[in-house]
């Protein structure tokens, strides 16, 4: 495939490219609201609430949110509720592990404990981070890690 060179010299594909943003399809978007703006503290910057049926005869407007693009620092992530008809059969988050990189994960961890979020393990380091891992309300899975000293394998000690 023919790569496209712009006047810097960079292929056009790799300037073009700003950022990755995760969508995670929810059950349950007040539930979800909750662990990540009030548990995690990501900020909610953009939404949507229907209010018509978008083509859809037996969809009836309740007001409530059904997507959203959340922040936390320079990170963002988008929701969106599935319509109750729509319900998947799968386990979500199957597979899924969003890792985010920090300056200090150990803090947020504290954090995130004193706003009542469990994680799955208590903080260790792997690869040279400090790893923090949570899960949200439907399975999908995430880590905030920052870069460490510690010996490989070290679990916090409270």
């Amino acid at each position: 495939m023919p790569r496209e060179v712009n006047d810097a010299g960079r292929t056009m594909t790799s300037a073009n490219v700003k950022q990755a943003v995760p969508f995670f399809g929810v059950t349950n978007m007040e539930a979800s609201l909750r662990f990540y703006v009030d548990g995690l503290g990501f900020k909610m910057k953009r939404w949507w609430i229907p209010d018509q049926a978008d083509g859809q005869d037996d969809y009836k407007p309740d007001g409530r949110i059904r997507w959203c693009w959340l922040e936390l620092g320079e990170a963002a992530i988008m929701l969106q509720e599935f319509l109750p008809e729509r319900q998947p059969k799968e386990t979500l988050g199957t597979g899924i592990n969003v890792c985010f990189q920090c300056e200090d994960a150990l803090a947020l961890y504290r954090e995130f404990k004193s706003r009542g979020i469990q994680t799955r393990r208590r903080p260790s380091v792997g690869n040279r981070l400090w790893v923090v891992p949570v899960t949200d309300p439907d399975g999908y899975q995430m880590e905030f890690s920052s870069p460490t000293d510690a010996p490989e394998d070290t679990e916090l000690e409270e």
